[in-house]
C-alpha cells in the first residue's frame, strides 16, 4: 500500500507541475482546428493509472492468489496421481508375487497329493498281492489236504476191494491185520515203482 501511495504522490506532483504548461497549451490550441487538451489527457491518464492501481490492489492480488492456489492444487494432484500410480504398480507386483507363490504352493500340494496317492496305491497293490498269495497258499494247502484225504480214502477202499478179491480168489480167509499189512506192502511197492 505504501508503494501505491508513493506512486500517487508522484502522479499528483507530475500533474501539478504540468498544469501551467497545460493552460499555455490550451491557449495555443484555440487557434488550431484539432485541439488536444493536455490537462484532460493527463487527468485521464492519472485516472487510468489510479484505476490500474486500484484494480491491481483489489482484483489482481486475489486473482493471482487464486491462480497460485489452483496451480498448487494441480501440482499436488499430479504428485498424488504419480504416487498413486507407483502404489498401484507396487500393489500389482505384490499381487503377482502372491499369485505366483500361491501357484507354487498349489503345485507343491498337488505333487505331494499325487505322491501320497501313488504310495497308497502301491501299498494297496502290495497288500492285495500278499492277500492273493495267502489265498493261493491256503487253497494249495486245502487242495493238498483234500488230495491226501482222497488218496487215503481211495487206498482204504482199494485195500478193501483187493482183500475181497483176493479172498474170493484164494478162497481162504485172512484175518484183518494180516490183510491190511499185505495191502500196505502192495501199495508201497506200487509207489516205489512210480505210481
Amino acid at each position: 500500500m505504501q508503494i501505491v501511495s508513493a506512486q500517487m504522490i508522484e502522479l499528483i506532483q507530475g500533474v501539478l507541475g504540468v498544469l501551467p504548461h497545460a493552460t499555455a497549451a490550451a491557449g495555443e490550441a484555440e487557434g488550431a482546428g484539432l485541439s488536444f487538451n493536455l490537462f484532460w489527457i493527463l487527468i485521464s491518464a492519472a485516472n487510468f493509472g489510479f484505476f490500474i492501481i486500484v484494480l491491481r490492489a483489489a482484483a489482481l492480488g486475489p486473482i493471482t492468489k487464486m491462480l497460485d492456489e489452483r496451480r498448487e492444487r494441480i501440482e499436488r494432484g499430479l504428485r498424488d496421481a504419480a504416487d498413486a500410480a507407483l502404489a498401484k504398480g507396487r500393489a500389482i507386483e505384490a499381487a503377482d508375487a502372491s499369485l505366483a507363490e500361491a501357484r507354487r504352493e498349489s503345485n507343491e500340494i498337488r505333487a505331494n497329493a499325487e505322491k501320497a496317492a501313488a504310495q497308497i496305491r502301491e501299498g494297496q497293490v502290495v497288500a492285495l498281492k500278499q492277500e492273493l498269495e495267502k489265498m493261493r497258499a491256503d487253497a494249495t494247502a486245502e487242495i493238498e489236504a483234500a488230495r491226501v484225504s482222497a488218496l487215503a480214502s481211495i487206498r482204504s477202499e482199494v485195500a478193501d476191494l483187493a482183500i475181497s478179491a483176493a479172498t474170493k480168489v484164494v478162497g481162504a480167509s485172512m484175518d484183518g491185520d494180516r490183510q491190511r499189512a499185505l495191502v500196505g506192502e502192495f501199495l508201497d511197492e506200487q509207489r516205489g515203482k512210480g505210481n
